[in-house]
Order: structure tokens, then C-alpha cells, then sequence
């Protein structure tokens, strides 16, 4: 059953996903788990890494990546970028992820599909490719340059359904900017659609989920909120029990009682975790540019010239935190929002999101405190120090 590939962990209670366990080890063998067993029975022979205390969790798995590791995809679409942002999340509990594009060219977004297409080959931590934008609602498009955006036409989806033949899409659109039969087209090629950024009416969005949207993209945010008269794009997210909806929980982008409110409202497992991270996330430098604008860090969230909010300074580590601590759910479905739930809502629950054997060998160590000290992605293994920012 073991061979030279095995390794051991032990020393951590772990989380598998579901319930938590105490004096058990997880058998790595290479890029898969092989085991999880009490401590007592695991081989005296076998290779041992003692965590000594903490805990250990299946890796996070972050669906709305723009930046990390100092870089912001779009302003650099290359191979190293993605690698410094998978590295840069890597820091935060991030094993898997999808890069994020935001609107912008038509050349930009062939660059983004190409970086992604050449680095998946050698890099696993990138599961696809999140496309936001630009078929937006120019009344929701938040920091995207508003001349970017425009409806989605026939020709983009012929060409987004042949970089999925290739590629995992999620691709968030405003469903107000789409024809009939758009959405269907897409989603029958495979492509998971989102509503984001949109002024669509209660009517509109349902119509886009008869063709088989299924997500909504950080709920509450650049979206047509729910009133009385006009439940918008919030209250339809919060009515429907088939779709799902990634979140902020960085304390700045919603309410942790809104927060509480949507993970009531959503069938069990249909609320996950997004960062919606920017450069800054795994990197010292706690400013970057957005569209040739300066955006900056200032008291734990990153804000334009005009005090807007421009995406997230936090990673999934401390997302999972602020659950716990601030929306007050339990530490469980916090962890299981990071991983369990986006892997879901992905298609790769099969093989991410939990500790079980045959599942891909992906594990966040984490202290008493969420702090983040090891990760592994398909077994590599790499030991993690605090990255401290400028002022």
C-alpha cells in the first residue's frame, strides 16, 4: 500500500471538510491522500512530519482571483504573473484558484486566455479562468472604465465557447446585456455563468436562470439591490434555491449581518467565499495600479482616488477568520465556504474540498489564530512566513 511517496502528517486536528477530528494522521502519497487514520495505527516505519498543534484543512479554493504576489493579471498577462499570484495566495491558504480578468480589451483578455492556457501545464493551482466583464451594466460597473463596457454579441460567445473547449470558464456577465439564448449557448458549452455587475429586474435575472445561469458574483456588490417594489438582482440571488453566490467577507464590502442574512436565505453549500483579491494580497507592497489609476491600502481595505472600493486586500485565511468572528457561524462551515462549497459550485468536488483518500493531496495548516504556516498543493509542500506590508 506505501511506497517511497508516502508521507505522513500528524500532530494537527484536522478538518476533513465535514466534522473535525482529534489524534489522526493524513497518509500523503504523491500527489494524492491515501489515508486518514488514527495516529496509533500509522506504521513506525513510515517518513513523519509532527505539526504540533494547529489545524489542518483541505486547501482553499478561491473562484475570484485578479491579483496577488504583487501583480494584478490584467496588467501583466504572462505565465509569471500567474505564478506569483498562485504563490502570493499560497500565503493565504489558497491551493487552488481561478485567475480573474476585468474589463478591458479584446487583445487583453486573448492575453489572459493564452497565460492561462500555457501555465496550467505546470502550475495546479489554477483550476481555469474567471472571466468579469465587460458585458456590464455601465449604472453597476464599480471601478471597471466605463468605456470597456458594452453587450454581449453573438461573436463573443463564439468565441468564449471555443476558449472552453480548452479551459474551465466562470464568466460573469449583467444579465440585462445579454439576447435570448446567450446564457443557454454558453452554459451548454460547458461555461458557468454569473450575474455581476448588473441593474437587471427580478424578472430579468430569472429569465437568464431558465437558460441556466447559476451564480451570482460577490453578492451584494455592483448589483440592483432588493426594495419593496423591486427585488433586483439581491433578492433574486437570495430567493433561488438552485443558484449559488460567492461573497466578500472582508469587513468592508458587506455587512456581516447581510453576510448572515445570505447564508440563511441559500440552501445549505450554496454560499462560498471569494476574495476578489487585488495585487496586494501576498505582497509587501500595499499599492498598484488599476487602468493607470493608483489604488491603495488604507485601514485594511484598498480604495481609488474617489474613495471607491477596488476589490479586496484580503486573502480566503482571513476571510474564513472574519466568518468566525465577525458573521459568528461556526468554524466548520466557515472552512467548508473556503473550500468545500466553491469546489462544489466548480465541478471539482470529486477530487477538492475535502481530506479523503484519492482527493488531491491539497492541505492548508493553519494556527489557533487562522494564521496560515504550511500549505501543500498536489503533495508540494511549502512552509509559509507572515508577509508584512509597507506603510
Amino acid at each position: 500500500m506505501y511506497n517511497e511517496q508516502t508521507r505522513v502528517l500528524v500532530g494537527a486536528r484536522l478538518f476533513d471538510g465535514e466534522r473535525f477530528l482529534d489524534r489522526h494522521a493524513v497518509v500523503l502519497q504523491g500527489e494524492q491522500i491515501a489515508a486518514l487514520t488514527p495516529q496509533h495505527e500509522v506504521p513506525a516505519e513510515l517518513p513523519t512530519t509532527d505539526l504540533q498543534g494547529g489545524l489542518l484543512a483541505p486547501g482553499f479554493i478561491d473562484l475570484q482571483v485578479n491579483g496577488g504576489g504583487g501583480v494584478l493579471f490584467n496588467n501583466a498577462p504572462t505565465v509569471d504573473s500567474l505564478t506569483l499570484m498562485t504563490r502570493g495566495h499560497r500565503t493565504a491558504g489558497t491551493t487552488r484558484l481561478l485567475p480573474t480578468t476585468i474589463s478591458d480589451t479584446e487583445d487583453n483578455l486573448q492575453a489572459c486566455v493564452a497565460a492561462v492556457l500555457a501555465a496550467r501545464a505546470d502550475n495546479p493551482g489554477i483550476l481555469g479562468l474567471h472571466i468579469e466583464g465587460p458585458f456590464f451594466s455601465h449604472l453597476r460597473r464599480g471601478v471597471h472604465r466605463e468605456d470597456y463596457l458594452r453587450p454581449l454579441r453573438d461573436r463573443d460567445v463564439d468565441y468564449l465557447i471555443d476558449v472552453a473547449a480548452a479551459l474551465p470558464i466562470l464568466l460573469t456577465l449583467a444579465p440585462e446585456r445579454t439576447t435570448p439564448g446567450q446564457i443557454r449557448r454558453l452554459v451548454e458549452a460547458g461555461i458557468r455563468v454569473s450575474a455581476g455587475h448588473s441593474n437587471a429586474t427580478q424578472a430579468q435575472v430569472a429569465a437568464a436562470i431558465s437558460e441556466g445561469l447559476s451564480g451570482f458574483t460577490h453578492l451584494f456588490n455592483a448589483m440592483r439591490n432588493l426594495e419593496g417594489r423591486e427585488p433586483g438582482v439581491v433578492g433574486a440571488a437570495l430567493v433561488d434555491q438552485s443558484t449559488w453566490a460567492g461573497i466578500i467577507v472582508d469587513g468592508w464590502h458587506v455587512h456581516p449581518q447581510s453576510v448572515r442574512l445570505a447564508w440563511r436565505s441559500k440552501p445549505d453549500g450554496h454560499l462560498y467565499l471569494v476574495s476578489d483579491a487585488m495585487a496586494t494580497v501576498g505582497a509587501a507592497d500595499p499599492e498598484f495600479d488599476l487602468y493607470g489609476e493608483r489604488i491603495r491600502r488604507q485601514e485594511g481595505r484598498l480604495i481609488n482616488s474617489e474613495g471607491k472600493l477596488a476589490g479586496s486586500a484580503i486573502g480566503l485565511a482571513e476571510a474564513v477568520r472574519n466568518v468566525i468572528e465577525q458573521v459568528g457561524l461556526p468554524a466548520a462551515e466557515a472552512l467548508r465556504m473556503a473550500a468545500l462549497y466553491p469546489a462544489t459550485y466548480f465541478g471539482v468536488a470529486d477530487r477538492l474540498g475535502r481530506l479523503a483518500p484519492g482527493y488531491q493531496a491539497d492541505l492548508v495548516h493553519l494556527t489557533d489564530d487562522w494564521q496560515v504556516t504550511r500549505s501543500w498543493v498536489a503533495g508540494q509542500y511549502e512552509l509559509h512566513q507572515p508577509v508584512v506590508q509597507a506603510h
